[in-house]
This record gives structure tokens, C-alpha cells and sequence, in this order.
């Protein structure tokens, strides 16, 4: 089998659902499992939805009609028949959410959101999957939340692999074409988890993994893994082939174009990835595989925006040694603070965080306990793979350098 992942921006509109149709017609649409996302930027739509319910529940009629009225537009646009089934069944899910939020008690934003925000997924899917019928092609509609089994870790939950690959053997066919949603799970208790934002790509990599699939192929609005985001560079270039190893760093250190969980599955059972253009399929893309590190070897820039820089002096002038920096750690992890960069001297510690889970405001004051904390926000995190001193002067331009680290192939730049 071979499994496709379509992003938001490939089924954006009703011209982009027709283009996929394109894609699969080129290049065979059997033994396949379609993943796909949320249409446009519905799941920025839909986190919309859950803040009116938490902060301003006067605006959260207005925000589910922006919902409705994109994916009605969708529709009529895709079929001539108005009341067509499709209009049944992406009402009854519109339904289903806004009964959850009438009847929910749960104070907790991330398992709410995990509920709510998943419906994206579940009505793209809904109305692909009822275009290719309309047009002749036979699929197979699955609800990915009854093949991946995850823990309660909600916004970020951990595959049961176990449970998993037994569900996922049961319910796919093989020789069907296949249409289920990315970025969803469910816990032991069947309620909605989300795998992190973005996590279609990972989506994509577990239903390969459990399936031994002969490949994954990620379709994009870009002709493949580019060395730079074209929306922070102007010169990018594409990559032909990186090696497992290289992909993973890359994604370790923000590289948007590939989930950073997606590599791992695919790297044990050696299943290539294709970074592919759904606005050109014949094209080569990007292949991520065994072999050369990267081709060709150009220095690949990433950039993260909006991070955090923490300065840690310890107040005494005593060392900051293994039990200081454990206790650190233990704390970043309970606050939801990702660690992006880490350098540490005798007295003084300092590390870039990712802040998505909104945990600096409330971890700063137990930090200011014990330690002298100097914090920068708004700061952005440079990484250059492969670097020469050309490539790190280009990122250098009018930029106030916070922190520096180097190593053999790869430096770090926290600038302001």
C-alpha cells in the first residue's frame, strides 16, 4: 500500500478537491490510504470556536457560522444536486460539536480543544470522500480516531502502538482506496485526542508503519523539501535526497516541512518519503531514504519565531550543577515548555523555549524562587545546518545576537 497525505492548503477549496481527484488519476489510485487535513485554515477557524466558549461565549454562534458557511461554499460549489447526502452528513457533525459544547462541564482547555477542533478533519474528509463517490470513485470512508489509540495526553498524545497496529490491520482494505483524517486519536475512554498541531504528517507515518507501507508520500504546495522556508528566504533551493538521520535534525530543529514524529516509524521499517507538489505530481520532489546525507549539500536554513530566551543566574554564586539543571528540566516539562537550545556555564544558565502551551507566566515566579531570571521574549531561534561563514552573515543582517552556539555542522543563533 502507499499512503498519501493532503494538507489544508491542497483541499482549500473546491478547486483543490478537484485537484486532488488530479493527483490520484495520475498517478493510480488503488491500494491507498488518503490522509487528510482540515480544509484551509479551518483548524485555525475551529481554535477560534473553543476561545469564544472559554472567553467570549457571546461570539461563539458567529464563529461556528464561519465554519458552516466555508464548507457550504465548498459544497455547492463540488455538487449540482442542493440537497445532496453530503449536506446530511456535515450538518449531523456540526451537530455533534455544538452539542459537545452545550452539554461539556470540563474546565480543562486542552482535552476541550481536543474534542472540538478535530471536526476540521472529520468534515474534509466527509466531503472528499462523498466527491470521489459522486464522481465514480469508489473509497472507503475510516474514522482515524477508531485506528490510532493514544493515551489522555491531550494537544500531544502518545501512541499506543499495540492497540494500534491490531486496529489498523482490522479495519483498513488493502486493496481499496481509503480516505481517513490526520492529526487524530482516542484514548482507552474513546474520546478524541490530537497528536500535535500539525500531526497529519505523523498521521501519515503511523497508518505506513502499521501497514508496511511501500511508501509515504506528504503532497505540498512546494516542489519538495527546500533548504529555507520561501516565507523567511528569498533564495531557496530544492533538495533531491536527504538520508533519515538528516530529515530528523532538520525536523528536531524546525524544519516545518515534515512533522518532526514522522521520521521514527518510517526510519525502523526503511519506508521512503516523498516530499511531493500536488500542483505538479509527475514532478520528482524530495525522496527522505537511506543514502547520501543531503544532495545536494547546501547550507539549510531554519527559523522559529516568537520563542522565549531565558537567562538563569543562581543567586549565591554557586554552581549550577546536574540537581539545579534536573529540577529546571522538571519544571519545563510540567509548564509545557519545549527546549529548543541549551548553554550553561558555571553560574548561569540559558535556554530558548517554545512557549505554545502559554506556560511562561506561570512558571517565572517558581523560577525567580531560586534563581536571578533575565527573560526575552518575542526572540528568534536561526539553525544552520551545513553553515559557511557566507550563510551565517546572510542571517546576521541588522539582528542583535543573543546567544551563539556552534558546532561541526549546525549553528544556533538566538537573535532579537
Amino acid at each position: 500500500m502507499r499512503i498519501f497525505k493532503f494538507g489544508g492548503a491542497s483541499v482549500k477549496d473546491a478547486n483543490g478537491v478537484r485537484n486532488l481527484v488530479k493527483v490520484l488519476e495520475a498517478v493510480g489510485h488503488e491500494k491507498i490510504v488518503l490522509v487528510i487535513s482540515a480544509m484551509g485554515k479551518m483548524t485555525n477557524a475551529m481554535e477560534e470556536v473553543i476561545d469564544a466558549y472559554f472567553n467570549e461565549e457571546s461570539q461563539l454562534d458567529d464563529k461556528i457560522q464561519v465554519v458552516v458557511d466555508y464548507h457550504k461554499a465548498i459544497i455547492n460549489d463540488l455538487f449540482e444536486v442542493k440537497n445532496h447526502d453530503v449536506h446530511h452528513k456535515v450538518n449531523k457533525l456540526i451537530e455533534e460539536f455544538r452539542g459537545f459544547l452545550m452539554w461539556n462541564k470540563s474546565p480543562k482547555y486542552a482535552f476541550v480543544y481536543d474534542q472540538v477542533v478535530g471536526y476540521g478533519e472529520l468534515i474534509s474528509t466527509t466531503i472528499v470522500s462523498s466527491y470521489l463517490t459522486e464522481i465514480g470513485m469508489t473509497n472507503n470512508w475510516l474514522d482515524v480516531r477508531e485506528l490510532i489509540k493514544t493515551d489522555n495526553s491531550y494537544r500531544d498524545a502518545q501512541v499506543n502502538w499495540d492497540s494500534t497496529e491490531q486496529r489498523v490491520s482490522e479495519k483498513v482494505e488493502p486493496a481499496q482506496l481509503n480516505i481517513t483524517q490526520g492529526f487524530l486519536g482516542s484514548d482507552e475512554n474513546n474520546f478524541t485526542t490530537t497528536l500535535g498541531r500539525e500531526g497529519s504528517d505523523y498521521t501519515a507515518a503511523i497508518l505506513g508503519y502499521c501497514l508496511n507501507a511501500k511508501s509515504v508520500t506528504i503532497w505540498k504546495d512546494v516542489p519538495g523539501v527546500l533548504n529555507a522556508d520561501p516565507r523567511h528566504f528569498k533564495e531557496t533551493q530544492k533538495l533531491e535526497q536527504i538520508s533519515y538521520r538528516e530529515a530528523i535534525e532538520l525536523a528536531f530543529y524546525g524544519a516545518s516541512v515534515i512533522h518532526p514524529k514522522t521520521l521514527q516509524p518510517l526510519q525502523q521499517k526503511e519506508i521512503p518519503l516523498h516530499v511531493k507538489s500536488f500542483v505538479h505530481p509527475e514532478a520528482q520532489g524530495t525522496t527522505v531514504g537511506k543514502g547520501k546525507k543531503i544532495v545536494p549539500e547546501v547550507p539549510c536554513f531554519i527559523v522559529k519565531k516568537n520563542q522565549v530566551l531565558l537567562k538563569l543566574s543562581s543567586l549565591d554564586f554557586s554552581f549550577i550543577v546536574e540537581n539545579n539543571i534536573s529540577d529546571i528540566f522538571k519544571m519545563f516539562h510540567d509548564y509545557r515548555l519545549k527546549v529548543d537550545l541549551i548553554q550553561n556555564s558555571a553560574i548561569s544558565f540559558s535556554v530558548c523555549l517554545d512557549n505554545k502551551f502559554s506556560g511562561l507566566k506561570s512558571i517565572l515566579p517558581e523560577l525567580e524562587k531560586r534563581f536571578k531570571v533575565t527573560c526575552h521574549e518575542d526572540v528568534s531561534l536561526y539553525t544552520i545546518r551545513h553553515f559557511d561563514e557566507q550563510a551565517v552573515e546572510s542571517v546576521l543582517n541588522g539582528y542583535d545576537v543573543l546567544v551563539e552556539q556552534r558546532g561541526k555542522e549546525t549553528v544556533q543563533l538566538v537573535v532579537k
